[in-house]
């Protein structure tokens, strides 16, 4: 990495993250030994890094056997998680690749087994509580105390409006998978689910609307493609 000035503390950041992520780790004076900053400009941002839970600190006898033990930095998940990765195209390749070699029942058997995993693991936190309850708790269906997923309840009926889909670049090529969501709101509310809004209408979000009187029969609440 070129020591070339460094003026803003963003681009600073950027560069230790690309440091440690080329060689693996690194220690302070490492890091330091690279950019026209002071030692302590770059212990300063260290620790900001660490606070924010992009980097990992380690400590280590010193290899020269006399002083203090060195402190390693490496990239934490959620920092590696900042640098090119292909999840997306993994996911559309492997979604095809079990369509094209194992045939459709193949494909709907994963998704039904998705389906009864997504289900299982949110049906005891359910229990007990109203459609108008479970709905609300659902909001937290992909991430906790997801900011952008809201229910609402008017003239439009009931509803839960997503605005962000953390798996939209696959389910904007596949949207297939879409079906597990459905068929897991539907599971889990006992009514039918239905999409009245798409990302991939270029509607910029998902309105799952809930049928409140077109209960399901439990033979009925399994997983099914949107189009069946």
């Amino acid at each position: 990495m070129s020591t070339d000035h460094i003026s803003n503390v963003a681009e600073v950041k950027q560069k230790i993250l690309t440091l440690i992520k080329e060689r693996g780790e690194a220690t302070t004076a490492e890091i330091a030994a690279n950019f026209d900053v002071s030692y302590e400009a770059i212990r300063q941002q260290l620790r900001q890094l660490e606070a924010s839970k992009l980097i990992e600190r380690q400590a280590r006898p010193n290899p020269t056997g006399v002083g203090r033990p060195l402190r390693y930095y490496t990239l934490s998940a959620a920092g590696d998680h900042l640098f090119p990765k292909q999840y997306d195209e993994l996911a559309v390749e492997l979604i095809d690749a079990i369509g094209d070699e194992l045939g459709p029942a193949a494909l709907r058997q994963v998704l039904t087994a998705l389906t009864n995993r997504q289900v299982a693991s949110w049906a005891a936190q359910l229990e007990g509580k109203s459609l108008q309850e479970r709905l609300e708790a659902l909001k937290d269906f992909y991430v906790q105390d997801d900011p952008y997923t809201e229910v609402r309840n008017g003239e439009a009926g009931l509803q839960l409006v997503e605005r962000n889909c953390p798996f939209l670049a696959t389910a904007l090529q596949r949207p297939a998978l879409c079906s597990v969501t459905v068929s897991t709101l539907e599971r889990l509310l006992g009514r039918r689910v239905t999409r009245e809004k798409r990302f991939q209408h270029g509607d910029g979000c998902c309105v799952f609307r809930v049928h409140v009187d077109e209960v399901l029969e439990p033979e009925q609440a399994r997983f099914r493609f949107e189009e069946d």
